[in-house]
């Protein structure tokens, strides 16, 4: 039976390559994010790639109409949504004391009660046919001190790492990417080109193998996917080394 995929920040970044890859194993796809032109644009591409279906929803997820308007679409019964990933993100510089505090709000909110609220609407239908797929797309950061980026993408861990826990055995399972440095217009939207990042080449990967790895883990039911067998050293030592030292290393880049 075809599945039904819907993606968060599907317009750019690790979203886009999710819609890519699930468009070639033949789901439908709903592409959200707010840029309508710019889903329509990767409409025609995604169905030539094998997506029998690719809806658009324009939807400003920084707004308490946007997230209406996404849970409405999960929760309808009608067109029911199978995969959900959850991968809207945008980044802020790290000196915390000299960000907009409106913007830090707007940072927590997209992070942490957007992908809540999701998952909250999207569950229920879920449970009831026992089967669904859900991806938080969090971090490596979320093992670090680093700054508000890895504290929200710490709570997209925990509380993956729960749902997965409550809801596999209903037949529902939550994963939370943890990818590190990856090569995407994440970077390049805060002004950082590619290969500016001050990161030693070897740390960065490609979207694709972050994309299929963690395909792969949600498959197998794993609670925390990180990609790559460099990272999950790096995950593991980072959640062991003292809190001051990870902070200097976390330092880098953004």
């Amino acid at each position: 039976m075809t599945r039904t995929s819907l993606i968060t920040g599907a317009g750019s970044g690790l979203g886009a390559e999710y819609a890519r890859h699930l468009a070639r194993r033949g789901d439908r796809l709903v592409l959200v994010a707010r840029d309508r032109e710019r889903l329509a644009d990767l409409a025609v591409p995604f169905e030539r790639a094998g997506a029998p279906e690719v809806e658009v929803l324009a939807a400003d997820l920084s707004s308490a109409g946007g997230i209406e308007a996404v849970s409405a679409r999960l929760t309808d019964p009608a067109r029911p949504v199978d995969v959900l990933v959850n991968s809207a993100d945008f980044g802020l510089p790290l000196a915390f004391e000299r960000n907009d505090i409106e913007d830090e709000a707007r940072h927590l909110r997209l992070h942490v009660e957007v992908p809540m609220r999701l998952m909250h609407a999207a569950l229920p239908g879920m449970l009831e046919r026992r089967s669904g797929t859900i991806l938080n797309i969090a971090s490596v950061s979320a093992a670090m001190p680093r700054s508000t980026y890895g504290a929200v993408k710490n709570w997209l861990v925990q509380f993956s790492r729960w749902a997965n826990g409550a809801y596999r055995s209903r037949g529902v399972t939550v994963t939370a990417v943890c990818p590190g440095y990856t090569h995407t217009d994440f970077h390049a939207r805060l002004g950082l080109p590619r290969g500016e990042e001050g990161v030693p080449a070897w740390l960065w990967l490609e979207a694709p193998r972050v994309v299929e790895e963690s395909l792969r883990h949600a498959g197998r039911g794993k609670a925390v996917s990180v990609p790559s067998r460099r990272h999950a050293a790096i995950w593991t030592a980072a959640r062991l080394a003292p809190s001051g030292l990870m902070a200097r290393l976390a330092a880098r880049g953004r």
